[in-house]
């Protein structure tokens, strides 16, 4: 089996930082692109930022110059650098992996559109 484990939220003032991590647990051999995603309350979940295999990044308007998305590969990692949080990003965020190949009973095999459980970001203002 293969899961994503998203860690790194809180409680954080306006201007904060905070790095939210997504780890790729099992016997991982590929991860395609991967994306963070969040959902505040009353509202649809939207991407916030994604990352492809070979670290091609995309970012929403919101977050441009404030986020950054990078990988470790090696750890089969993806983090979310935040800086100059506002009261707005308060949400839940979630990573979703488009693909992940993993080594699992004897065989390769595929899980696609993979997400994580989330976690709470708050930003007082």
């Amino acid at each position: 089996q293969v899961q994503l484990v998203e860690s790194g939220g809180g409680l954080v003032q306006a201007g904060g930082s905070l790095r939210l991590s997504c780890a790729a647990s099992g016997t991982i051999f590929s991860i395609n692109a991967i994306g963070w995603y969040r959902q505040a309350p009353g509202k649809q979940r939207e991407l916030v930022a994604d990352i492809t295999s070979g670290s091609g990044t995309n970012y929403a308007d919101s977050v441009k110059g404030r986020f950054t998305i990078f990988r470790d590969n090696a750890k089969n990692t993806v983090y979310l650098q935040m800086n100059s949080l506002k009261p707005e990003d308060t949400a839940v965020y979630y990573c979703n992996a488009d693909s992940v190949r993993y080594w699992s009973g004897g065989y390769y095999r595929n899980e696609y559109n993979l997400w994580g459980q989330g976690t709470q970001v708050t930003v007082s203002s």
